[in-house]
């Protein structure tokens, strides 16, 4: 006789799957154009250019697809890292990060503001790395992974042995990245090893994480 196991929508990772599903549903905006607006939370980034290493991946996003982002990320409120106060205000914390990204992009060489497209939701901090984390480990998104660094600020004073990012290395214009050691990579190399990565991942463009075998 099977066993039945009964659902649990308040199970971790069905706690998690509704954020995860709620972004994924989210109105997508221009990356050029977020609005201000108060509150911590997710949000995913997705690539629709001609950049040739990314071919897949504008493949899946251009006709208002939208189904596989290039990179995923969370802001979470000040002191929620550490748990000091859990009634952090937020402040504009999600749409100020996203804005960063937004300022990378526009740096950058070689890739066009124009081409890059943000879904974004406001989530209670409890639940934002899990909603993050089930994301990432679904579409593997490139910045992410493979192409590290696009996250990262200017290093600190006293960590001069930073290594450029490879995402600098990729899409060279951040002022602070050029002053880094060299990684002894070329933007070829990595846009090979990139375009290799895309062509042979397995890629789950649902945006459903609870599927009805899981229940």
């Amino acid at each position: 006789m099977a066993t039945i196991i009964p659902f649990n929508p308040l199970d971790k990772k069905n706690l998690g799957a509704s954020v995860a599903e709620a972004l994924l549903n989210a109105v997508v905006h221009p990356l050029s154009s977020i609005p201000k607006f108060t509150g911590a939370g997710i949000y995913a980034i997705y690539y629709t250019g001609d950049f040739p290493a990314y071919a897949e991946i504008s493949k899946h996003n251009r006709d208002a697809r939208f189904e596989l982002p290039i990179y995923v990320g969370k802001a979470v409120p000040k002191g929620a890292r550490t748990g000091a106060d859990l009634e952090a205000d937020p402040g504009h914390v999600l749409s100020a990060r996203i804005a960063q990204h937004a300022e990378s992009i526009r740096a950058a060489k070689n890739l066009e503001i124009e081409d890059f497209y943000c879904r974004y939701l406001v989530v209670e901090d409890i639940w934002i790395p899990l909603g993050e984390s089930l994301i990432i480990s679904r579409y593997v998104p490139l910045w992410n992974t493979l192409v590290e660094g696009f996250g990262n600020h200017a290093p600190g004073k006293g960590r001069t042995g930073t290594k450029c990012p490879r995402w600098d290395v990729l899409h060279p214009g951040r002022r602070w990245a050029a002053s880094l050691p060299d990684r002894g990579e070329t933007m070829e190399e990595i846009a090979r090893e990139a375009n290799n990565h895309l062509t042979n991942l397995q890629i789950n463009t649902s945006s459903h994480f609870i599927e009805p075998d899981d229940k």
